[in-house]
């Protein structure tokens, strides 16, 4: 039985392969992402917002791009909020989408310590639902056999319970997607709407566990911090060498929100067999990305599903040195993008964000495929005397001395500050394993050197010293805990500034290291 339903579910993903996939190659990004706008502006003209910037007269425009963004004025949360979302919270119709708003995600990202209300409409979730079906098609591409089509999706994401304040729900997008389920997808999903209402990561782990062997898995789905958690707790629970031995057929791992390189050795660990991994792309705001070949660790913007994109260059004629976006810096579109430059993305979408700064950063690695990478974010990026040093850079860093001491580094984090005439940057490496602290920041150090010349210079002049902290990786989880970060889809900055900085030194002392 198990056999026929396989069969039958894989014919129905390969017959659905074929119009979506070909359909999202042969696009065209300038005339897709044309028709997204104006499909946009269509439908908010009739809005507070709309009227308020004439979707109407932009319509009409020749260049519909060009007076789009001459037009309307770029937002980040707090401006969105203060001048239109606030409304739809209040209850109010017709604000900056049509109807009314009746699902908010809440979300707080890894820069910002109080929640934010992002709307959720019923097209950003029909969206949402169409990248992830794409997302799963790409599987047929790929020689699973029969029966893994009948296996269970274990998704390990924040609490599906929904609050309810009379006028909206609010809660995490993983909930408000969790309702809206296509009946044919309960089968498969795991831990099932019981467990996934949990709001308390610890009560959610243990059941995660204790339910383990009465399932079936073949797709795991998940920030990679919380899944290396739940499985190590599983493999330990039931004295496994390896999360095979419970379930035979796991083949994939679907993960998102951080990059998954310093992750990789740990996982490998964990499995017996080879698993097919694979990046997705999706925020609060949209399902903007994912990986479409599984052999190069690219991800393909889906330009053709509710949004439409523009790109800031990150650079100090848009962005100040704290990574907060100029009064009228430069937004480009699809069209005129570049390869291997580091941009800032604004969204507008079908959930009524208009140029909306998201606050991630992307590289196009081919622009006629819309191939993209993540490479971090507009603040978590150090650049105290102009070292200019993203993300990305540190994700390499990290990946070459791990892979250089044979050691795992799954989480990390960097702070800068001045040092009394000069700066400093301030390294805390989470690791289990036995190493010379000295020689790690050595070869860190000389690896950023060799990515990025502005780093290099500037450890010539102005950034003199560099200290390290060296500690379990289970310290930066029980911070995590004690701000109210655990679980589900939240995971650990790797840039510390402000006063998440002053409470994370804080937290370190009050640890003793050497216990």
């Amino acid at each position: 039985m198990s056999k026929i339903f396989g069969s039958l579910m894989k014919t129905v993903y390969s017959v659905g392969n074929i119009p979506i996939d070909i359909k999202q190659k042969r696009l065209d990004p300038i005339k897709a992402q044309t028709k997204e706008l104006k499909k946009l502006l269509r439908r908010a003209s009739c809005t507070a917002f709309g009227e308020h910037y004439h979707f109407e007269e932009i319509l009409k425009s020749d260049d519909i791009f060009d007076t789009y963004r001459k037009t309307v004025p770029i937002f980040d949360y707090n401006s969105m909020y203060k001048n239109w979302w606030f409304r739809a919270l209040n209850g109010e119709s017709f604000v900056s989408w049509p109807g009314k708003i009746k699902y908010f995600a809440l979300s707080s990202g890894t820069s910002e310590a109080s929640s934010k209300f992002i709307p959720i409409t019923n097209g950003m979730l029909s969206s949402i639902k169409k990248a992830s079906l794409r997302q799963i098609l790409a599987a047929t591409k790929y020689d699973f056999p029969i029966d893994f089509y009948d296996k269970g999706f274990l998704m390990i994401g924040g609490s599906t319970h929904l609050q309810y304040n009379g006028t909206y729900y609010s809660g995490d997008l993983s909930g408000i997607s969790a309702a809206k389920l296509p009946f044919w997808f309960e089968y498969f999903y795991k831990p099932g709407r019981k467990i996934s209402r949990t709001t308390d990561w610890n009560t959610k782990l243990d059941e995660m566990v204790k339910k383990a062997p009465s399932w079936d898995i073949g797709v795991l789905v998940g920030v990679p911090s919380w899944v290396q958690i739940l499985l190590e707790r599983i493999i330990k629970e039931y004295n496994l060498n390896t999360i095979h031995d419970l379930w035979p057929s796991l083949s994939a791992y679907v993960h998102s929100g951080v990059a998954f390189a310093p992750y990789e050795k740990s996982f490998e660990k964990l499995f017996g067999k080879p698993v097919v991994y694979s990046e997705s792309y999706l925020a609060s705001e949209g399902y903007i990305a994912y990986q479409v070949d599984l052999n190069k660790r690219i991800m393909q913007l889906i330009i053709d599903n509710g949004i439409y994109y523009e790109f800031v260059p990150f650079n100090e004629n848009n962005f100040d040195e704290d990574g907060n976006i100029k009064p009228n810096c430069q937004s480009l579109t699809i069209e005129e993008v570049e390869e291997n430059v580091d941009y800032a993305i604004l969204l507008s979408t079908n959930a009524g964000t208009w140029r909306y700064l998201i606050g991630d950063m992307i590289k196009f690695v081919n622009k006629e495929k819309c191939e993209i990478i993540i490479t971090g974010r507009t603040k978590q990026f150090l650049s105290l005397v102009g070292e200019h040093l993203s993300q990305d850079n540190m994700n390499q860093a990290i990946e070459n001395v791990s892979n250089e001491f044979k050691i795992n580094i799954n989480e990390f984090t960097v702070s800068g500050f001045r040092n009394g005439n000069t700066f400093a940057h301030h390294w805390y490496i989470g690791c289990n394993d036995d190493i010379d602290k000295g020689k790690l920041i050595n070869r860190i150090d000389e690896h950023l050197k060799v990515l990025n010349d502005d780093y290099r210079v500037e450890r010539e002049e102005a950034l003199k010293d560099l200290y390290i902290d060296v500690i379990p990786t289970q310290i930066f989880y029980d911070f995590m805990a004690k701000t109210g970060k655990i679980g589900g889809a939240t995971k650990f900055p790797r840039v510390l500034k402000g006063q998440r900085y002053e409470d994370w030194k804080q937290f370190i002392s009050s640890i003793n290291l050497d216990k």
